[in-house]
């Protein structure tokens, strides 16, 4: 009965925090008028739930996250932006290819696919190794793309996972995007990144 109470307190207790850092992500967001507070407010979900994973689990979650927020609210933003300006042109590249009727053009536009695909596993790779490493802004450009290619298998699963976890929630119960949609996301991304930290950390010191 105690080992399922306990368990039961267990649950409880994490639904809380994913809800509680998610709450976070999101009004500290819309407090950077979004442009500029999307990725401190990730950095900062990131960094705690990093925490978390590696076992700190008293951390002062709101200390924790304030603290990161603040301290590199222009440091991610340099690398952040630019990733939204890379998704933005790959974007209009692909819309303007596939709006051509030649078929030169329709095959290039499986070109952008392909770049559209290795953007998408820096963006996955970014804020775990931004929290995890100091390094200089355009090495945190470089690095998700080493560790995203060089990790073919945990990609492919990190990618699947969050993506048909996602696409599950919006077709049944939307409004749990609000509370967890960023929050479990950054939690199943970080818990699997972290596994190939320690093969790094030498390389990138």
């Amino acid at each position: 009965m105690n080992s399922l109470v306990n368990g039961f307190y267990r649950i409880s207790e994490w639904i809380t925090r994913l809800v509680y850092v998610n709450l976070l992500w999101i009004a500290f967001t819309l407090v950077g008028l979004v442009v500029f507070g999307f990725a401190p407010a990730t950095a900062a979900m990131f960094a705690v739930i990093r925490k978390w994973v590696a076992g700190e689990d008293d951390i002062p979650v709101f200390k924790t996250f304030w603290g990161i927020y603040r301290k590199d609210f222009w440091k991610v933003n340099v690398p952040g932006l630019l990733l939204a300006l890379g998704g933005y042109l790959i974007y209009i590249e692909y819309a303007i290819l596939r709006s051509q009727d030649s078929m030169v053009y329709y095959i290039a536009s499986f070109g952008v696919i392909a770049q559209l695909i290795l953007y998408f596993i820096i963006v996955m790779y970014f804020f775990p190794i931004f929290v995890h490493f100091n390094l200089k802004s355009f090495s945190y450009l470089k690095w998700p793309f080493l560790v995203g290619v060089g990790h073919p298998i945990l990609t492919i699963f990190l990618a699947v996972v969050t993506n048909v976890l996602l696409y599950a929630v919006v077709k049944t119960v939307p409004v749990l995007l609000v509370f967890f949609g960023g929050s479990v996301t950054a939690f199943i991304i970080t818990w699997g990144a972290s596994k190939t930290f320690s093969k790094y950390e030498q390389a990138t010191e």
